[in-house]
């Protein structure tokens, strides 16, 4: 009779402490998710040649983000690096647009011509995302585009060699 008292001490302070553990996590797991915040989002492109022309008064290429909704590594490149990107002094007036692959939102081309995002997407030969390029008043790519997601660990660098010039 002692041992089955013993064991069942045993199993309810494993029990117990299961229980708190599995209890934690659930009051935690709202207050994490909250930390990593909502999906960053980006403004979506209307008028390539008005935004192309505001981005060379910055001094900086307009920064295009090709993206589809259903595209998980879109969301890590948007809220990793894009939405963070005018907040690091040097990068503050970057200008950040979308171009939705899989979304027919009227937009203006770099010649002004209406088009939407999706066949504007078509015309420049993207098929898969994340793209991100870089352009120059009159549309002009100005660096090599970043296709994929590519290694973490060096992103960024692409991002700010793109935006400086360097290779």
């Amino acid at each position: 009779m002692r041992e089955t008292l013993k064991r069942r001490g045993w199993l309810a302070a494993l029990g117990a402490a299961a229980a708190g553990l599995w209890g934690s996590w659930i009051l935690a797991w709202p207050l994490a998710a909250a930390a990593a915040g909502p999906e960053a989002r980006l403004t979506p492109a209307a008028d390539l040649q008005a935004e192309a022309r505001a981005a060379a008064h910055s001094g900086f290429p307009l920064v295009l983000m090709f993206s589809r909704q259903d595209c998980p590594y879109c969301i890590t490149v948007r809220r990793d690096y894009l939405a963070p990107l005018t907040r690091i002094p040097r990068f503050k007036q970057v200008l950040v647009r979308q171009i939705d692959q899989d979304r027919d939102t009227p937009l203006r081309d770099f010649q002004g011509r209406p088009t939407t995002h999706a066949a504007f997407a078509a015309s420049q030969g993207i098929r898969l995302v994340p793209v991100v390029s870089f352009h120059g008043p009159g549309g002009e790519a100005v660096a090599e585009a970043i296709v994929g997601a590519r290694l973490p660990d060096f992103y960024q660098s692409y991002l700010e060699n793109a935006l400086t010039g360097q290779p």
